[in-house]
């Protein structure tokens, strides 16, 4: 009797689920197709995930606050990632991750029998904020990788015009021969806009606004400036990359004269204890022999 009830239920489940299964397969073919050929490659977990991303976006994008669409927009152009995903994806993507956050800390709360909803919550909240999370952590790494890079970017378009040629063919030679990274990326970016009939000023101004970094924005000033009183852009180069190597510099000794305060917690909490463990280990068991303690 029993028997017949369980599987009664379960076969109601499984038809239940097929439904659903079936639901969603019909509604994902009106998701019209999406080609990537000029956007960036989706890494693997982005790849599985995808078809839920643009399920989402297809069906509910359209209501999401643009307000929050535009500072996302932001965001993906301040990491370089807007020809990776739009904002509306991006978003759907951050939906996507908390669902299956919350339904993990449920299978999890359901496995310990603990009567509790608030690890659900926050690892779904955890979820929702670990694309942004992500978002943040690009963002910190281009900010050092173009710091690091620019004095050498720098010398290459002094040297390249020093040696005679112009701005634009400087810049392909710095692009040709500069180290892999963010800001090659944003050099080739730069003369793309100039072949395309863009002004070299404008091409430079619209680099500035993706990065919007204090030395790329003191590079990108001092040359629109120099070109427009008629000065010396090899000069002016030069200059800069005089100044951004010292500030490279200041940085470093910064950070070297920060190391033994960051030391002193893990210094603390971790090895003097053990240290003090290891020395008095032998002391105490020598009073323990000799029924001192």
């Amino acid at each position: 009797m029993y028997f017949a009830i369980a599987f009664c239920i379960f076969l109601g489940l499984l038809v239940f689920l097929g439904v659903i299964v079936r639901s969603l397969s019909t509604l994902g073919k009106d998701v019209p197709r999406e080609d990537r050929e000029f956007l960036d490659p989706l890494s693997t977990p982005l790849r599985i995930l995808w078809p839920l991303v643009r399920f989402l976006d297809f069906y509910f994008g359209r209501l999401y606050p643009a307000r929050i669409v535009k500072r996302v927009e932001l965001q993906l152009q301040l990491t370089g990632r807007s020809y990776l995903l739009s904002a509306r994806q991006f978003i759907s993507l951050s939906l996507v991750a908390a669902s299956l956050a919350l339904a993990m800390a449920l299978l999890v709360v359901h496995w310990l029998e603990l009567d509790s909803m608030l690890l659900p919550l926050l690892a779904g909240a955890i979820g929702f904020f670990l694309p942004r999370l992500w978002l943040r952590d690009i963002r910190a790494r281009t900010v050092k990788e173009v710091e690091k890079q620019l004095p050498v970017y720098l010398d290459f378009l002094t040297l390249s015009m020093e040696a005679g040629l112009n701005l634009n063919g400087a810049l392909g030679q710095a692009v040709g021969k500069g180290p892999a990274g963010a800001l090659k990326r944003e050099f080739e970016h730069v003369l793309r806009d100039m072949k395309s009939g863009l002004p070299r000023a404008d091409a430079l101004r619209r680099m500035d606004e993706r990065l919007q970094i204090r030395e790329v924005t003191n590079f990108v000033s001092s040359v629109v400036q120099s070109e427009r009183m008629g000065g010396s852009i090899a000069a002016t180069l030069r200059f800069q990359s005089e100044q951004r190597r010292t500030e490279r510099f200041q940085r470093a000794e910064k950070q070297a004269m920060e190391a033994p305060v960051k030391l002193i917690f893990p210094l603390v909490v971790f090895i003097f204890p053990v240290t003090f463990i290891v020395l008095g280990f032998p002391i105490v068991m020598k009073f323990m022999q000799e029924g001192l303690l």
